[in-house]
């Protein structure tokens, strides 16, 4: 029993390190179908923002490539160093503009 339980905590752990570790936007972007619908962890610099009573979207680039956050909570401003968590959607639309992948945001961070 003592086992069983042991396997199942590091299997969890594993789980919540590979979610939490930081992937670079070139490697979702060149792939975009293998991170579909996975909450992925991105690091980057806000390029642009547009946001409307609460909600909006914006652009980050990490250095290897950009992507569109679709955000429920709020938006950074531009120039702003965040930290994103969310899930990988494809054919995202922001503002009447189809943007190919994005993240849709459950959290985010400004650093």
């Amino acid at each position: 029993m003592k086992t069983r339980l042991a396997f199942t905590a590091l299997g969890a752990a594993a789980i919540c390190l590979t979610a939490c570790a930081p992937v670079t936007i070139a490697r979702i972007n060149a792939d975009p179908s293998r991170f579909r619908n996975h909450v992925v962890h991105v690091n980057g610099t806000v390029v642009t923002s547009v946001g409307i009573l609460g909600t909006g979207g914006y652009q980050i680039d990490d250095g290897t490539g950009k992507i569109f956050v679709v955000s429920r909570s709020g938006v950074p401003s531009g120039g702003s160093r965040v930290s994103v968590i969310g899930s990988v959607i494809p054919g995202a639309e922001v503002l009447g503009r189809a943007m190919g992948t994005a993240i849709r945001e459950e959290s985010h961070k400004v650093r």
